[in-house]
Order: structure tokens, then sequence, then C-alpha cells
């Protein structure tokens, strides 16, 4: 039963995304082609935060003089 309940909530978001996106027009490999561009950037996004954050987050600490 919570399956079919989660499994039905996350089809209307599916549905929502679709439409807010107006990724409904699009032919499914055209929408396969925009949604594996998105997951890529968003990965490569998200790498970067968690490569390059650190190193930012401690020299605005060490101008703030927070950290020595």
């Amino acid at each position: 039963m919570a399956l079919a309940r989660a499994w039905k909530q996350m089809s209307w978001f599916y549905y929502q995304y679709l439409l807010v996106t107006a990724l409904y027009m699009l032919e499914p490999w055209e929408r396969t082609v925009f949604n594996s561009m998105l997951v890529s950037v968003v990965g490569m996004a998200l790498y970067t935060g968690y490569v390059f954050m650190p190193q930012h987050v401690m020299a605005i600490l060490h101008y703030f003089e927070i950290v020595q």
C-alpha cells in the first residue's frame, strides 16, 4: 500500500516536472537527451562544489580572521 502511494506521488512529481519544463511536447528521444544533459550539468555542478567549496570557505574564514 505504501509502495503504491509512493509510486503515485513520484508519478505526480514527474508529471509536474514535464509540465513546468514543457517537456511533454517533446518526443521521447528528445526528452531523454534533455534529461541526460540536465543530469550531467547538475552532477558536474555538485562535483565542482564538493571539490572547490572547502577552499573558498576557508579563504573567507581566513579573510574575516575567524580561523587563523
